[in-house]
């Protein structure tokens, strides 16, 4: 199964941008924090200016955050982000003359808008603050 890091990626660049706001904010730079290619993140960046957190200028090298790191939240990214935007996804393939195989999508895709309701309930209170702190905060104790 592969996993989509674009929302990792993309609060890493947000997080990146405000860390390193007066430093080399090229999507190379970035690249080399993110450990990917330069397109993939000149890619989600311009989803992120699409949703208004970030602005850049044609032709210049690097961006800022729109707003402060504490007024961005985890869903503002989420929801930025050109992804499938369902956290869990269901079998499509059961075999409907079981019990469970007949019964377990709408089951599960009960359960599953639960969980994805307190997942984006939790992404709201959570800011790219927070996140920050908590990187700065690794990073002093690393220091010590």
């Amino acid at each position: 199964m592969k996993y989509s890091h674009k929302f990792s990626d993309a609060i890493h660049i947000l997080a990146y941008l405000a860390i390193y706001k007066d430093g080399d904010l090229s999507s190379k730079a970035i690249a080399a924090s993110v450990e990917a290619n330069a397109s993939v993140i000149r890619n989600l960046m311009s989803d992120l200016r699409k949703a208004g957190l970030i602005e850049s200028r044609q032709g210049v090298s690097g961006a800022t955050l729109t707003k402060a790191p504490s007024d961005i939240n985890l869903l503002d990214v989420y929801d930025a982000i050109n992804m499938d935007h369902d956290l869990l996804h269901i079998d499509p393939k059961t075999n409907p003359k079981c019990v469970v195989g007949g019964n377990i999508q709408d089951t599960l895709n009960e359960t599953y808008r639960q969980i994805q309701s307190k997942a984006t309930d939790e992404m709201r209170q959570i800011s790219l603050q927070d996140i920050i702190d908590g990187i700065t905060t690794r990073q002093a104790a690393k220091t010590k």
